[in-house]
């Protein structure tokens, strides 16, 4: 059922969130397991085989690879910190919604969540191929549709007004920008602290 709704938000979303709504979500394990577990392994292990068996090239320049050694750790802790990331803008969803009079389960807006983040999760594939101007275009590709999906499903799976809506997928927005930051800058505190990815050839 995952699937079809996910074909469906690609083809005719407005018509597909109104299915989703309908649903009941199952508890906080089953969504979890059944939805977030697999869809984000997408990205890392399609980068871990990308950067470690294809390597970088900026530019048309001489390719670097990660070192396995290097990419595993890093690529465990990308996939961890999309499943914190999810349940965190999750739980704001959650929170913010009484602020705006609607009416729904943590499981609820976990499902939106991960429905939303879809596309973004797909994109991970071209990871398999890191081709860097390639990848920046599917990523950028994949985050529109994934605010479209965000702008036009929130009115419908939350039952509220469009206007309040508007403001309500803003402030999402704006929490998983937030959260990006954050993880950008543990990131360049990590790496700043002697923890950095090793390259090959």
């Amino acid at each position: 059922m995952f699937t079809n709704h996910m074909f469906g938000l690609l083809y005719h979303p407005r018509d597909e969130w109104n299915l989703i709504k309908r649903e009941r979500p199952g508890s906080i394990a089953s969504v979890f397991v059944r939805n977030l577990l697999f869809l984000a392994l997408i990205p890392p292990v399609s980068l871990l085989i990308g950067t470690t068996q294809m390597g970088w090239s900026i530019a048309g320049g001489d390719v670097v690879k990660l070192s396995m050694s290097s990419a595993i750790p890093m690529a465990v802790a990308f996939y961890f910190a999309l499943l914190v990331g999810v349940a965190f803008v999750a739980y704001c969803t959650l929170w913010m919604e009484r602020t705006f009079g609607a009416s729904a389960s943590f499981e609820r807006c976990l499902i939106f969540t991960i429905y939303t983040a879809t596309p973004m999760f797909l994109s991970g594939f071209i990871g398999l191929v890191p081709i860097l101007w390639l990848d920046v275009l599917v990523v950028l590709a994949a985050a529109s549709y994934s605010i479209y999906l965000l702008y036009s499903g929130i009115p419908i799976f939350m039952d509220i007004p469009p206007e309040r809506g508007f403001i309500f997928a803003s402030s999402i927005l704006t929490v998983g920008l937030c959260a990006l930051v954050g993880c950008m800058a543990i990131t360049v505190i990590l790496w700043g602290m002697g923890i950095a990815p090793a390259f090959v050839g």
